[in-house]
């Protein structure tokens, strides 16, 4: 249980898959949640359903994370309903479809500002409030693809390892004022994720083994940061496949790092 029951938790991408996962655990973990996505219907039941389970308190806001204005206007949101986020899941995402030449700008565009502009505008955004209570937890969705070598025409193995090194960094800087950042790097995980993209029938071609319920990459995001480790990739198969394509472990890369940052 949350030391803190007042603490407020924000969570994107709060209506289906991890988000939604991730409300249910900071529910019964005792917080408020700020529940934020497109789909206003959608969390609006999910908001319903999460106050009749554990009595927790739910403002939803809905928005488009494409909008290069939405991290504010959600911020602004928040502080306008007299709320102060403690705890942040950055989890909206998506993935582009096709060749990086023959994708609109536009497309590309969204990819990057959704997964990369608003995540970190969110993180610096709560940021103040975190510094001054002396307490705060974030988790960006990472991905396994974050180790894996670049794929032809794909962004995402890009945006994904931008995500790890971001979220390691400020770890670094800001766990000595009791904040934690964690990039939760999960592998194949059932979810809408693949129907939203159209990659449906490719996953179900997949093997079972790797396959992983977003409980489970939920419970051990939660636990990753709350011990504040800045990495955490969740399931053994995914450990596996992390270790077998990255010939220096993330725990050593992040030691290096932090040993040589000027700013510590």
């Amino acid at each position: 249980m949350n030391d803190d029951l007042s603490r407020v938790a924000l969570v994107t991408g709060a209506s289906a898959g991890i988000g939604a996962c991730f409300a249910r655990h900071l529910a019964a973990e005792g917080y408020t949640l700020v529940l934020v996505a497109r789909r206003a219907e959608r969390l609006q039941t999910l908001a319903s359903e999460l106050v009749q389970a554990y009595g927790t308190h739910c403002e939803i806001i809905a928005a488009d994370l494409n909008d290069p204005a939405a991290p504010k206007a959600i911020m602004d949101a928040v502080e306008e309903r007299g709320l102060s986020v403690d705890f942040l899941v950055n989890n909206a995402g998506l993935s582009g479809k096709g060749r990086f030449a023959d994708t609109p700008w536009d497309a590309l565009a969204g990819e990057i500002q959704v997964m990369v502009t608003a995540v970190t505008e969110l993180a610096h955004r709560v940021l103040p409030g975190m510094r001054e209570r002396g307490w705060g937890r974030i988790i960006n969705l990472s991905s396994i693809a974050a180790f894996a070598p670049p794929g032809a025409s794909l962004l995402y193995t890009g945006i994904k390892s931008y995500v790890l090194n971001m979220s390691e960094s400020l770890n670094m800087e800001l766990k000595p004022q009791g904040i934690h950042v964690t990039a939760l790097c999960p592998g194949f995980t059932r979810s809408e994720f693949h129907d939203v993209m159209g990659t449906r029938d490719t996953a179900n071609k997949l093997p079972g083994i790797l396959w992983q319920e977003p409980e489970a990459v939920v419970r051990e995001g939660y636990a990753a940061v709350m011990a504040g480790r800045p990495v955490c990739v969740p399931g053994t198969v995914n450990k596996l496949i992390a270790a077998s394509v990255r010939p220096i472990p993330e725990s050593l890369r992040y030691q290096i790092g932090r040993l040589a940052n000027p700013f510590k």
